[in-house]
């Protein structure tokens, strides 16, 4: 099974910026879709973004587009998620997920976390008013 591990949360004012990402550690990502996903405290899990293995395919959630950019590194190893202009409305858990039957489409919002075999642990993201 797919190991993940994210990276690159931090504290930041508003309207900064950050840099997650989320490397695999164990297995590869080579031909899976990646999600990236955060939680508030009190809230429900939420989709942000989705990439495709090829990359070719990308999807945001409405509170991401035009500010966050989902891309993977060459090797395939590690998919990030560029975080700009951030409110203090994106303060969250932010973390990444796979899984070798779901592919990145406008309809992967939809799957519950429970359908994803693989999460990271997640890494915490603060924005400072």
């Amino acid at each position: 099974q797919v190991q993940l591990v994210e990276s690159g949360g931090g504290l930041v004012q508003s309207g900064g910026s950050l840099r997650l990402a989320c490397t695999v550690s164990i297995g590869t990502l080579d031909y899976y879709s990646v999600g990236w996903f955060r939680q508030a405290p009190g809230k429900a899990r939420e989709a942000v973004s989705c990439i495709s293995a090829s990359a070719a395919t990308t999807h945001y959630a409405e509170p991401a587009k035009g500010r966050f950019t989902i891309s993977r590194s060459t090797d395939k190893k590690t998919v990030y998620l560029d975080m700009n202009n951030l409110t203090p409305e994106d303060t969250a858990v932010y973390l990444c997920a796979t899984d070798p039957g779901l592919t990145c489409t406008a309809g992967y919002f939809g799957y519950s976390k429970t359908q994803f075999a693989s999460w990271g642990q997640g890494t915490q993201v603060t924005v400072s008013s």
